[in-house]
């Protein structure tokens, strides 16, 4: 799918009139909204203006300030309703099929999102496809970041991934990066060609805020040697040795 066919999906998404509807319904202010999301009064209005594009951070931050699922600021327009109780099973049995080209589109300065299944309330994960737009940082802007962790594909083309802890590694198609969203990331296009990446966010907080990496008594994965492309962090360190215990 090439960067114009963005444009031929389903209608945009307006995040911005559920806001507004949900803020009406509820008799808040946008100085109480504000309080509750860490979103300003001007950003807000903007948003319920239609007047501004939500990145996944700030969807994820208004999500949680108005006590919504965040797939219900793709309703259309109204305010959500209460979820019905769930059946008392041992699986859910939900499922959700999007054909191709089939979501909910926000386009941002820097990326062209489409999220689909965002009928499916209250899910483990929110899966993306995002188009990058930027080449550079200083087009980018301020890196993003938001709680949980993120977990990303690239489906066609290239980027260039950056961190605020990491050195920039280059990613193609087939390329996959697991990493705490609560650092700060951003994703480059890289060359003239289509260039697409499959995201999956998840909106729990980091292993690292769980208190991982795991001790050492627990089992410790084996990695491949590390290539030139990923250096790690200059306050990384080797773990320590431990003695094998008799059994």
């Amino acid at each position: 799918m090439s960067d114009s066919e963005l444009e031929n999906l389903n209608l945009p998404a307006r995040p911005g009139a559920v806001v507004r509807a949900v803020r009406e319904q509820r008799g808040w202010t946008l100085a109480e909204v504000s309080e509750r999301t860490g979103l300003s009064v001007s950003t807000l209005s903007k948003v319920e203006n239609d007047k501004m594009s939500l990145t996944y951070d700030k969807l994820s931050r208004i999500s949680k300030g108005l006590a919504i699922d965040i797939g219900q600021l793709f309703a259309a327009g109204s305010a959500p309703s209460e979820a019905a109780p769930a059946r008392a099973l041992a699986f859910s049995g939900r499922r959700s099929l999007s054909r191709s080209g089939e979501g909910s589109v926000i386009d941002t300065p820097n990326y062209g999102h489409v999220y689909p299944a965002t009928e499916l309330l209250n899910k483990q994960m929110v899966p993306i496809f995002g188009q990058p737009k930027a080449r550079t940082l200083a087009e980018f802007g301020e890196l993003l970041r938001h709680s949980g962790e993120e977990f990303s594909v690239v489906l066609e083309g290239a980027v260039m991934f950056h961190t605020e802890l990491y050195a920039p590694v280059l990613l193609q198609a087939g390329d996959s990066v697991y990493f705490d969203s609560s650092m700060g990331h951003a994703y480059l296009r890289v060359g003239d060609g289509p260039c697409r990446v499959l995201t999956v966010c998840s909106d729990g907080p980091s292993l690292a805020a769980a208190g991982y990496p795991p001790t050492m008594d627990e089992p410790q994965l084996v990695r491949a040697p590390a290539s030139q492309d990923s250096a790690a962090p200059a306050s990384a360190k080797p773990l320590p040795k431990t003695k094998s215990r008799k059994r």
